[in-house]
């Protein structure tokens, strides 16, 4: 370890973060290298270090000749201050190399408060944070992740983007990167080929990649309401950039030899994605609308590769990942596979993100084999007409039935998850909330076996935000002071000491609200808020709200104007400069359909023709 980081990390709560030399972390030799990638994850180690998309994408750039891929992530406060008083520039955990010196610096953005960590880390990295301020020989900045769905507020700082999955695209991104100039600056060995000449014409040539969006290739214009009057890309730039997706998993990459982290991670086990996209079509769910269409890998794939993953790493978990773990087809197949293995030697299943609609007992049975976890569902509204509206195919009958079996079946806690502020949403909507709590309450005290553990019911209620490439993504967010009536009535109309409930901040959902929606003109906003002090906004410890307001008046932008306001269906929206692959007209169908209280059938039943299975 370099002397001066370990003097450092002296002063620092848990400085596990920054050591690296983690069991199966990926080393090799430098002279052999000729593109290094630092994989910037603009949060902490253990949040970070829990998403599975950068253990993939990891392992699928750490499997090229001559690629190496290392990891870096956001510092906590105290080594910040370090970094900055004393320390080192911003360093990878693999090679303790500063990250200016890598070829590619790539982030996975999944999250709206996480922007201003973006600049952060450039900085401390001590790279220009705007992309025009970046001459030839700089690292190339790219982003990935859920919010390059809509990446016009980070397009002042980010080179390229890649929209959608980036297994494949990646790897046609590393034979570009590996033809240009630019990029040897950095390489231990300099015989970066050198075909295309300059940062210019390398994103031109990285723009003709399906899926790859490079801003500097697309003009902006405004009308005087402040809506977008056209986006007009330069040249054969492509409009709109078509999102990319892995179409057969069985053959996409899975960690197999998973990093075993340091230090305790926020999901610290062996993850199994069983599929990608939804076939529920929930109107205000942007995973399940971008993720079309379903793909799924089958059972046997999985257990091979969950046992190969344990005994790589060690773990004594396995989690099964997916939108709607229930709806996996073969579920009892793979459960009873995994089992088999997993029981006689205690290593526990998890079945996260259960359906309340189609939990069984037979399920219950296979999911408490070993150890038992605990049972969270997500009604997300309180009456049937406004789950109607949101088309959550889940009616309080199946809700009771499901937590009654539970019960019955030796659990004595649940946690449901809520929305306030849904489109539609009324006074009744809101303490019928309660109602259903109260009814799971008294399920426990008709079915529950043993009473003298008491029942732990945990509520939890967010605001709701309009997400881009959603039937909701024309709809206004409530006011702060708004949710935070509708909390009080809610909180007010529960009666008992077994119901904990918690609310989220109203204000880190209007900011969240604010960026989601955003053109490109905020990024002036999230620089003012960075330079002002703003980090880790995704920790209440850090978020300031003021900060941000102050923010906006600095750039003469309103927020209101992102987060409150309604769209019009005739509006040019920021984020159509990218395609999800679900047609507009389909959304507004779906919009028309939850204004009208009507359901859609889930894509097993019925064909949306939202268009996305075409692509």
């Amino acid at each position: 370890m370099d002397q001066q980081l370990e003097r450092i990390l002296q002063n620092v709560q848990k400085p596990a973060r920054y050591t690296g030399g983690e069991y199966n972390q990926t080393v090799k030799d430098k002279s052999a290298v000729d593109l290094r990638i630092a994989f910037c994850f603009p949060d902490t180690y253990e949040i970070g270090m829990s998403n599975l998309g950068l253990r993939i994408l990891y392992g699928v750039l750490n499997g090229i000749d001559g690629v190496w891929c290392e990891r870096v992530f956001a510092p906590w406060a105290d080594m910040e201050e370090q970094i900055r008083k004393s320390g080192p520039a911003l360093c990878a955990l693999e090679s303790g190399d500063p990250v200016s010196e890598f070829n590619v610096v790539a982030f996975s953005v999944g999250y709206e408060l996480s922007y201003a960590n973006v600049l952060n880390m450039l900085d401390l990295a001590g790279i220009p944070l705007r992309s025009s301020d970046r001459p030839d020989g700089s690292p190339l900045v790219i982003a990935g992740g859920s919010c390059c769905y809509n990446p016009e507020p980070l397009s002042d700082f980010i080179d390229l983007f890649v929209v959608g999955e980036g297994e494949e695209v990646i790897c046609e991104l590393v034979d570009v990167f590996r033809n240009t100039e630019t990029g040897a600056r950095g390489s231990a060995n300099g015989t970066l080929r050198g075909v295309i000449s300059g940062k210019t014409e390398l994103l031109k040539a990285a723009a003709e990649i399906k899926g790859v969006y490079v801003p500097s290739l697309y003009d902006v214009s405004y009308n005087d309401d402040g809506t977008i009057d056209r986006v007009s890309p330069c040249g054969d730039a492509a409009f709109p950039v078509e999102k990319r997706m892995v179409h057969d998993l069985d053959k996409s990459y899975y960690p197999i030899d998973t990093i075993v982290p340091s230090t305790e991670l926020v999901h610290d086990r062996v993850v199994l994605e069983l599929f990608r996209g939804c076939i529920r079509g929930c109107r205000f769910c942007q995973a399940g609308h971008v993720g079309r269409p379903l793909r799924s890998r089958s059972y046997e794939v999985l257990i091979e590769q969950g046992i190969a993953a344990v005994e790589s790493s060690g773990y004594d978990e396995i989690a099964l990942l997916s939108l709607s773990t229930s709806d996996y087809e073969q579920l009892f197949d793979l459960c009873d596979g995994l089992l088999d293995w997993c029981e006689p030697r205690r290593i526990n299943l998890s079945l996260p993100s259960l359906r309340a609609d189609n939990f069984s007992v037979e399920l219950m049975v296979r999911a408490q084999k070993v150890r038992k976890s605990g049972l969270t569902f997500a009604p997300e509204a309180g009456t049937q007409r406004l789950r109607d509206v949101i088309n959550k195919n889940l009616t309080e009958e199946e809700l009771l039935g499901t937590c009654s079996v539970a019960f019955e079946g030796g659990w004595n806690g649940v946690k449901l998850y809520f929305m306030l502020g849904l489109p539609t949403e009324t006074d009744e909507d809101v303490t019928a909330i309660a109602d259903i709590t109260h009814a799971i309450l008294h399920s426990w005290k008709k079915y529950a076996k043993n009473k003298s553990r008491g029942v732990r019911i945990t509520l939890s209620t967010s605001c709701f935000v309009p997400k881009p490439h959603t039937p909701f993504q024309w709809e206004p967010q409530i006011t702060e002071t708004e949710y935070l009536r509708r909390v009080g009535l809610l909180r007010n109309a529960l009666r008992s000491k077994s119901i904990t409930y918690k609310w989220h901040s109203p204000e880190q959902g209007f900011v969240e609200a604010a960026l989601a929606r955003g053109d490109r003109r905020l990024g002036a906003v999230i620089e003012a808020a960075w330079r002002n002090g703003a980090r880790l906004d995704s920790w209440s410890e850090f978020f300031n709200a003021e900060r941000w307001q102050a923010a906006f008046d600095e750039c003469g932008l309103d927020p209101d104007f992102y987060a409150l306001r309604e769209r019009s269906p005739d509006e040019t929206l920021p984020w159509s400069v990218v395609s999800a692959g679900v047609s507009a007209e389909h959304l507004l169908s779906e919009r028309a359909a939850a204004l009208a209280g009507v359901k859609t059938p889930d894509c097993r039943e019925q064909c949306s023709s939202c268009g996305a299975c075409q692509m």
